[in-house]
């Protein structure tokens, strides 16, 4: 492949360093070193010092936390995402940004081939492809962990030291982590044997349901159009906002989750997560949708939900389909107005109480107490013709 300059999504690991400069070598390429701030803790000048020191021509750090929680994850939230019934899609929502950025750099750069780090076995590999091919599919793709022969830890080690690359001299961790402003994942290593259980000391954002407080914290949070504007009567900028229910979640051990799931690419894989904010995100979105969108069409949007959360965990955000799916989803978000109440206690997250001015439970209807407005009698004829394919079926049986 001839090319003439690369863009690399990179993190100052092992991996994208020693790609750097296997990049550089191989297609006798100028490399620029891109990495993208969503919220993960790190020290960007020691990231920037170390690409330059690998040989990037340039290091480009892209703030895009507010695009992240704006564009990405309330969205998804909006449409209650969730994948195989319990993962809240952090990474999934992350990759697809990181492209669009990546693509962006290298037009504004007159780049002609992009890279990544992600591996032949993994999701990250489609998310990033996919969405490198959807925005500029002119610009050529390198993965190197698909054509190189540095296929082991020991390998990349070797090619680093005999090149002088600057890696960190440190225990190695017994699995592999990713974080953002949504999760923190980790998988690999001693994860890879499911029935061991993770250890305590792994955890980032969460403290231990054991030892989170032993009185419950009352929060109360407050939504426009299915998206959160508010904690407490508070309103909030959307990154603010989200970085509370962080803390919030956290401080209360809630938001672990300890999964076997299926990847796109045909495995399975055990992943262990941490998305404190975002679960109390979705438990307050659902809960106020009882009692603001009608029941069929709540129906019919929860028929949707799992091919939505599929294109999404499978690399498919900028799709056709998910953009379609994400217009029918937002349409029915405009009752979806009002307060929420929540319980947070030792990984608990209750909701308790809600209220809108858009609400569709109406206590004179619902009351057990005496009421004016419904006529009990009028249950007979709605049981009989309910039933009545089930009578016909019985009486051939007679």
């Amino acid at each position: 492949m001839n090319v003439k300059k690369i863009v690399l999504a990179y993190s100052g690991g092992l991996d994208t360093s020693v790609i750097l400069k296997w990049l550089a070598e191989e297609y006798d390429s100028v490399v620029i070193a891109y990495a993208a701030d969503i919220g993960q803790e790190e020290d960007w000048q020691s990231v920037i010092a170390k690409g330059i020191a690998t040989g990037a021509e340039k290091v480009v750090i892209s703030d895009l936390k507010k695009e992240f929680v704006e564009d990405y994850i309330f969205p998804a939230f909006r449409a209650n995402a969730i994948y195989e019934g319990s993962y809240l899609l952090g990474t999934s929502l992350a990759r697809p940004l990181i492209a669009k950025e990546q693509v962006r750099i290298a037009e504004a750069e007159g780049a002609d081939a992009l890279s990544h780090g992600a591996t032949g076995k993994g999701n990250d590999q489609v998310r990033f492809e996919m969405g490198y091919i959807a925005l500029n599919p002119k610009l050529k793709i390198i993965a190197p962990w698909r054509i190189w022969d540095l296929n082991s830890r020991t390998k990349l080690m070797e090619f680093a030291e005999k090149r002088n690359i600057p890696i960190p001299v440190s225990k190695k961790k017994p699995y592999s982590s990713d974080g953002n402003l949504l999760h923190v994942s980790f998988e690999g290593g001693m994860l890879e044997d499911p029935w061991r259980e993770p250890d305590e000391e792994m955890f980032k954002l969460t403290v231990s349901p054991e030892a989170a407080p032993d009185k419950p914290i009352y929060v109360e949070l407050e939504f426009q159009g299915g998206s959160p504007v508010a904690i407490d009567g508070v309103r909030l900028e959307p990154l603010a906002l989200f970085t509370q229910l962080n803390k919030l979640g956290g401080m209360n051990g809630i938001g672990r989750l300890d999964m076997v799931e299926n990847r796109f690419v045909g495995m399975k894989s055990r992943g262990v997560y941490e998305t404190p904010g975002g679960t109390i995100l979705r438990a307050a979105h659902g809960d106020l949708e009882s009692i603001t969108l009608d029941r069929e069409v709540m129906r019919i949007r929860d028929s949707l939900v799992s091919r939505y959360s599929e294109l999404i965990y499978n690399g498919f955000w900028f799709s056709p389909e998910r953009e379609y799916l994400q217009s029918t989803m937002d349409a029915c978000q405009s009752t979806v107005n009002g307060v929420v109440k929540l319980k947070l206690y030792k990984g608990n997250c209750l909701p308790v109480g809600r209220k809108s001015d858009q609400s569709l439970y109406q206590e004179s209807y619902a009351t057990f107490e005496e009421d004016d407005v419904f006529n009990q009698a009028d249950a007979g004829g709605f049981i009989r013709l309910n039933s009545l394919r089930m009578r016909i079926q019985a009486l051939q049986r007679l």
